[in-house]
């Protein structure tokens, strides 16, 4: 399998809780030194209108929206398909979420 880039979302076995959800790839390919995990923000169709969840409209999902709350890093082997690539303006959507929640000073 190709690592997952940054941008990416893919369908993720994210246990039995979680289950199979497609997920946004957030972090950069780990080097061979580096452990083989990928950090991942969720994509839900089960909407609560919190503060950081990131309703965006792609084709190739369901309606629904990302959430930040639920970061995850994850091993590789978890990654089930690739689905499809978000465009710059959605995946910094995203990240502006995942800011928001980890308190990290913005950017821009």
């Amino acid at each position: 399998m190709k690592d997952p880039q940054r941008g990416e979302v893919w369908l993720v076995d994210l246990g039995l809780a979680a289950k199979v959800r497609p997920a946004l790839v957030l972090s950069v390919p780990p080097g061979d030194a580096d452990r083989a995990l990928v950090t991942l923000v969720p994509h839900t169709t089960a909407l609560r209108q919190t503060a950081f969840e990131v309703p965006l409209l792609v084709r190739f999902l369901k309606p629904g929206a990302f959430d930040p709350q639920s970061l995850v890093s994850i091993p590789l082997a978890k990654l089930v398909r690739r689905l499809g690539v978000l465009g710059a303006q959605e995946l910094e959507a995203v990240e502006r979420g995942v800011v928001r929640w980890l308190g990290l000073p913005s950017s821009g």
